[in-house]
């Protein structure tokens, strides 16, 4: 098993009830090195970038999974991106008034979270979190309660180094046919996922972890997928957002700008410059020209 940026589901054998573990780093290092974030804010990107891996994971579709937190507080906003082939980037924005808290509801009062599923085939949906509660595990746990899909518990954890996330959700009746005992059952499961730490969940594997909770149960560990950090911005998306404008909007931005448009990008703050020549180019029929001349 990987030590970083994975994904693990695992199976009770004996009740209907379904898990996946999230283990972040060198992804998470990546998404924090743009900017220098706040302690307050690294954690909390760490805990959203764990909960959109394993969202992802779970709603099992392809294409890209989006939870953006956003408000007027002094945290504006959360944002992480992440596909169904585990690619993740993510960003935050807040002013300096970002203390040392983390209760969310401080940081983002009267905020929300969408969550927005993006498919490559199919129709766009997209729910929304009201986050009243202190966490983003709780806002997460809570819509899923009230949104009459399958009960869905998170867990999360970072600390600016690792992100850690544990999600538990009940299937379907199979196993457990009786309506009582199955709710007896994911209390129980809960409870014990409720005894975790941050140091047990940020330091432990994640079979010694589920041994720990779950060592009277029969518990299956199937094999890690792999996260990783990866922006999909491109010189061509920046050329189609320059001919959105028009070519005469295009040409007066590069006059505004010293001769050249640039386009910077928030997630991983590659750089894309455009010059009276390829704006031209562009409008043209010429395709987008690389910095080195190479057309594409």
């Amino acid at each position: 098993m990987p030590d970083t940026d994975h994904i693990q589901r695992f199976m009770f054998d004996t009740n209907d009830v379904r898990g996946e573990l999230a283990a972040l780093e060198h992804s998470y290092h990546e998404v924090l090195a743009r900017t220098d974030y706040p302690v307050v804010v690294q954690q909390l990107l760490g805990e959203l970038l764990a909960a959109a891996s394993l969202l992802s994971s779970t709603l099992k579709f392809e294409g890209v999974l989006v939870l953006q937190a956003r408000s007027e507080g002094p945290l504006k906003l959360l944002m992480i991106e992440c596909t169904d082939q585990q690619l993740v980037r993510g960003i935050a924005r807040f002013d300096d008034t970002v203390g040392d808290s983390a209760d969310l509801r401080e940081l983002m009062p009267d905020g929300v979270m969408a969550i927005t599923i993006d498919p490559i085939k199919g129709q766009r949906y997209q729910g929304i979190v009201p986050l009243e509660d202190a966490s983003l595990a709780a806002s997460l746990s809570s819509y899923f309660a009230s949104s009459e899909q399958l009960p869905t518990q998170f867990w999360l954890y970072a600390d600016g180094r690792r992100a850690r996330g544990l999600l538990l959700q009940a299937l379907p009746k199979h196993k457990q046919l009786d309506s009582e005992e199955r709710a007896n059952t994911w209390e129980h499961l809960v409870t014990l996922a409720d005894t975790l730490n941050a140091e047990e969940m940020l330091g432990l594997d994640n079979q010694t972890l589920l041994h720990r909770l779950y060592h009277q149960e029969e518990v299956r560990l199937f094999e890690p997928q792999p996260v990783q950090f990866s922006c999909s911005c491109s010189r061509e998306r920046s050329a189609n957002a320059l001919v959105s404008l028009g070519e005469h909007d295009a040409l007066q931005l590069a006059d505004e700008q010293d001769g050249a448009v640039t386009i910077d990008c928030q997630f991983c703050n590659q750089r894309y410059s455009f010059d009276r020549a390829d704006i031209g180019q562009l409008f043209n029929g010429g395709g987008v020209v690389a910095p080195s001349g190479t057309q594409h």
